[in-house]
């Protein structure tokens, strides 16, 4: 396992780390004899670059590797746990994602970095001390302005680089970590740049006067891409001055940043000053046409944003990373809150305005529960997208825009799911449906969606509830597409609770007036669950006909994730028709779909089925190894997602007739063995037989 992040990789993280030897010594000699280590600091000392970078070297001597969680744009504390649970690979489908978490790492010798805790320390305090109490080969390091306050957490300050004391050797100011620093991002800024005699004895005065902050020097180093090491020096000499009023008093550290930061808005030209602090209000950072869209208009034209991202470029106040066809910029955590504080009170209601309806427009647009060929361009937007889509939603809810919020949360329904976050859709479709209006445009909607994520979770009364509840708002909005949605809600909810034929009978009662509306996108995710949940079993010539029928709209459609489905609901089929031959294809043309985007619900599936077909043709070494490996996805539900209840027959036929076939040691083995295999590694394995 190597490192992963819930988030991309930021460019100002390639670049080159300087310094800081004896910090990471002190990290990687403590975090060996420690279980929770914390860094705190000041904002912009450095705390994350050395957590990671420790981390990083650390590596080799845990063997489940390192794993990073961001926290910084996390807004909702509610979502802590799942957001983790995510970071790790968990599906986060199940309400209990604390035992998910404790029962996943309770035997892995891995270093779990919680990154930026602070405005979130009592829920990291009590989670942290409940994986430690649950993992006890776990190691946790955390960065944060201040400690979390657990029992047995060594505490180290993280302090800013080290700068050479006035009247230095050149040689000396040299070796300084501070001056190495700010010569290494000088010459990015301006090429040609180098420490020698001559430029010593100045960079050395910049770094004291910037207290060895490495995100100070950081922004007064990219100054030298317009003005010569001379003049930024006079400049920082006289804007300090200024501050440390009449006595001279020396600026404490936090506000030696405030005040580089302070400079460097002062810097920016009118324009410039308004996008930064507009672009505070972004999370997880913005694309062009998101900085079009929510930051123009009040004395910012829409042809005039990229000139002025440019110049915030320029001035190091966004970073770019570059992916796919578009470039995102980002703000450093200390950045984006000196933004905020600059953005002027009467600015913030008509930019939430624009924001919110940006992201709902982007969720609409985005939607992949459509019969459309870029459905995984899509679903890879809108997971790009989702600390801002988070945002939007709780503006929407806590400003009197619940009718937006809804129309937010029913988009994002089948991202969510793909995604593995049934218990986040959980969460902001019943904030948005306890806020609602019964009459609120989207909310049957919302309540199928509930009600379907409630079946997932095994949440029998409240997916019932739930589908009453549509059902009795579908029949007074008299709707045709609302009544059709209150009679599948309940099919899911009774199909669910095991009855399959009145389950089945509903769904069709459903799928007809879907169709009588000509609504393929609301036939296609009907047939779905009728084919899979209502029929593989009980009649699969008729469940295969279903799927065949769901095979031939996705492909038509050219929509990929719906094929890939279709694939596996015949799989099903084939398999109810004792065919292991076809079940073997039908899955891995599956998975072959599906690792695109790495859906791990799906692709849990397609490992469990090659399982038992593995089994039928007697390669029972086989099918020990990839019920292992579907086991390690599957137990990150926690309880038995809907559907699965249809086929534990087949499963623990499966594991009997291995174990019998090899003996309890060597199906141990073999399973142990298929369980420790990447996801990737899985779905190789499964396919190449």
């Amino acid at each position: 396992m190597g490192e992963r992040e819930i988030v991309p990789d930021r460019a100002w993280e390639r670049s080159a780390f300087v310094g800081r030897v004896q910090e990471i010594a002190e990290v990687r000699y403590l975090l060996r004899r420690t279980r929770l280590m914390t860094l705190t600091g000041a904002g912009g000392v450095g705390k994350s670059r050395l957590a990671r970078r420790a981390a990083s070297d650390l590596r080799s001597w845990f063997s489940a590797g390192v794993e990073i969680v961001d926290l910084a744009t996390m807004q909702d504390v509610q979502l802590l746990e799942t957001t983790v649970a995510a970071a790790l690979g968990l599906r986060g489908n199940s309400r209990r994602s604390l035992p998910a978490l404790v029962d996943h790492l309770a035997d892995k010798r891995l270093i779990l970095v919680l990154d930026n805790c602070e405005h979130l320390l009592p829920e990291c305090a009590e989670l942290a001390a409940r994986l430690l109490g649950g993992a006890p080969r776990l190691r946790i390091l955390a960065t944060s302005r201040q400690a979390l306050g657990v029992d047995g957490e060594q505490v180290l300050v993280v302090p800013p680089l080290a700068v050479p004391p006035v009247g230095a050797a050149v040689q000396d100011i040299t070796h300084s970590d501070a001056v190495r620093l700010f010569a290494e991002r000088a010459a990015r800024a301006r090429p040609g740049f180098t420490l020698d005699a001559e430029t010593a004895p100045a960079l050395a005065r910049l770094c004291r006067r910037l207290d060895g902050l490495p995100l100070a020097i950081e922004l007064a180093a990219a100054r030298l891409h317009t003005i010569p090491l001379a003049e930024l020096a006079a400049e920082l000499d006289r804007r300090f001055d200024r501050l440390a009023g009449p006595d001279g008093a020396v600026l404490p550290r936090h506000r030696t940043l405030y005040a580089t930061l302070d400079w460097s808005f002062g810097l920016c030209t009118p324009g410039e000053r308004r996008l930064w602090a507009r672009l505070s209000v972004f999370p997880g950072g913005a694309d062009l046409e998101d900085a079009e869209a929510v930051c123009s208009g009040d004395g910012i034209e829409s042809e005039d944003v990229l000139d002025l991202i440019s110049g915030l470029i320029d001035k190091s106040i966004l970073i770019t990373e570059r992916g796919g066809l578009r470039s995102r910029y980002r703000m450093l955590e200390s950045v984006r809150a000196y933004g905020r504080e600059r953005l002027a009170y009467e600015d913030e209601p008509e930019l939430h305005r624009r924001y919110r309806d940006h992201y709902r427009r982007l969720a609409e647009r985005n939607r992949i529960d459509l019969l459309v060929p870029d459905e995984f361009d899509r679903y890879r937007a809108t997971l790009a997208e989702m600390p801002n889509l988070r945002l939007a939603l709780d503006l929407c809810l806590r400003e009197d825009s619940v009718p937006s919020g809804l129309r937010i949360a029913v988009s994002l329904w089948s991202a969510w799911l793909l995604a593995g976050a049934v218990q986040e859709g959980r969460h902001w479709l019943e904030r948005s449906l306890e806020l609602s209006h019964p009459t609120d445009d989207g909310r049957v909607k919302a309540l199928w969606a509930d009600a379907l994520f409630a079946a997932y979770q095994n949440d029998l009364d409240t997916a019932g509830r739930r589908a009453d509840e549509c059902g009795a708002a579908a029949r007074s909005s008299g709707d045709e597409k609302a009544l059709a949605l209150g009679l599948e809600a309940r099919g899911i909810a009774v199909l669910a609770g095991g009855d399959t034929g009145d389950g089945f009978a509903l769904l069709q009662d459903a799928r007809a007036r879907h169709r009588a509306r000509s609504d393929l996108h609301a036939v296609a995710v009907n047939l779905h669950y009728a084919a899979s949940f209502g029929m593989a079993a009980q009649s699969p010539a008729q469940g295969a006909a279903l799927g065949e029928e769901l095979l031939a709209l996705a492909e038509a459609h050219h929509a990929s994730i719906f094929e890939a489905y279709a694939l596996i609901t015949l799989a099903y089929a084939a398999w109810w028709q004792e065919d292991p031959s076809l079940t073997a294809a039908r899955m891995r043309q599956a998975a072959g779909l599906l690792t695109e985007i790495s859906d791990r619900w799906g692709l849990s599936q397609c490992l469990e089925s090659l399982a038992w077909t593995a089994c039928a043709q007697g390669e029972h070494d086989r099918a020990a190894r990839l019920l292992g490996a579907a086991n390690r996805l599957l137990r990150a539900f926690d309880i038995p997602p809907l559907g699965l209840q249809v086929f534990r027959h087949s499963h623990r036929d499966c594991a009997a007739r291995a174990r019998r076939g090899l003996g309890g040691r060597v199906f141990d083995a073999a399973y142990d063995s298929g369980a420790k295999l990447t996801l990737d590694g899985a779905v190789a394995y499964a396919i190449s037989g």
